[in-house]
């Protein structure tokens, strides 16, 4: 698998919406784009082939004349999608999941994380029988909602714990959960963060199994089994260990090894682990070269929400970077 730098887009601190994108992007099954704008609290949906919004939704108006729905969402950091009608937003800043339909105009709030007691809220998936899994962060547990929203069951304890190999549902524990996905093999992917690995959530066998990471930090492991790979840690970073987690239609996995500074793949077939972007040696802003077409010379200080669509993943650099690499097989 061979990967090129298709686009390079810049934003800085203002993170003005450019080519369809600010901070964060995502897609919907169908490869409609969509805005999460987690700094400015909306989230909004992007014409198909322009830069154009078709709709936004927030606490107040983003742009004059686009159609916007009312919603108290604060710090949004996921969207998914149960169908095409429905877009589910995850609203970390104030603790809850809201459910927009935007053809009827209407948003309802559908998980009040506070009244669950919820120490706070990351990501909200969907898995393929349509139940929804919301992970907690620091709060280290992932619970499992039926289509009403009610509580159906919850994994981990609260307190921080590491088990290698595979647990079932009632042993489990975690240690700050960065992102929640969805793979296309049914199962649900996290990103354990402090715990430095990937975790597959079996929802049929009600098990959890660690696919990468050996519960450790470090920059190991590249050409061979991802169980025995190390990623970045930083004692210094409050959001220690990798922060983001994608998959692509054959479940390979992507990784944005953060504190390494790298994106790494883990080959869903064979758990060989690879990195295809990036280099763990930052320089200072003034030394950048920033049309480089060599992947290994990307300076990713900071890589955020990785999102895949259609061989091609999209790399958001905290600091206001924009990078799309294209699978060129």
């Amino acid at each position: 698998m061979n990967w090129r730098i298709k686009e390079r887009l810049q934003f800085g601190k203002e993170r003005k919406l450019i080519d369809g994108y600010c901070h964060f992007g995502f897609h919907n099954p169908q490869g409609t784009r969509y805005i999460l704008d987690h700094d400015t609290h909306w989230v909004g949906e992007i014409a198909t082939d322009t830069d154009t919004l078709n709709w936004t939704a927030g606490n107040q108006i983003v742009r004059e004349h686009v159609r916007h729905i009312y919603a108290d969402i604060l710090n949004p950091t996921y969207i998914t999608f149960p169908d095409k009608e429905t877009v589910i937003v995850a609203s970390s800043g104030n603790n809850k999941v809201f459910a927009i339909n935007p053809a009827a105009g209407e948003a309802r709030l559908l998980i009040d994380g506070a009244a669950c007691g919820f120490k706070d809220i990351g990501n909200c998936e969907y898995d393929s029988a349509g139940f929804l899994w919301i992970n907690e962060v620091t709060g280290c547990r992932v619970h499992k909602f039926d289509l009403k929203g009610n509580l159906m069951t919850t994994l981990g304890t609260g307190e921080p714990g590491f088990q290698a190999g595979t647990v079932s549902f009632t042993q489990v524990q975690f240690n700050w959960i960065y992102d929640l996905r969805r793979g296309a093999d049914g199962n649900l992917y996290v990103l354990d963060s402090k715990n430095y690995c990937v975790r597959k959530i079996d929802p049929v066998n009600e098990e959890v199994t660690v696919i990468a990471g050996t519960g450790r930090g470090g920059y190991t492991g590249d050409g061979g089994s991802a169980l025995q790979a190390t990623f970045g840690s930083s004692s210094g970073e409050h959001f220690d260990g990798p922060w983001s987690l994608s998959l692509d239609e054959a479940s390979n996995l992507y990784i944005g090894d953060t504190q390494n500074h790298v994106v790494r793949r883990v080959d869903h077939s064979s758990g060989i682990i690879t990195t295809i972007a990036g280099t763990p040696h930052i320089v200072s802003p003034a030394e950048h070269v920033l049309d480089t077409p060599d992947l290994f010379s990307l300076q990713l200080p900071r890589i955020c929400s990785l999102d895949y669509y259609d061989g091609q993943l999209f790399v958001p650099e905290w600091d206001g970077e924009l990078i799309i690499l294209e699978n060129c097989p």
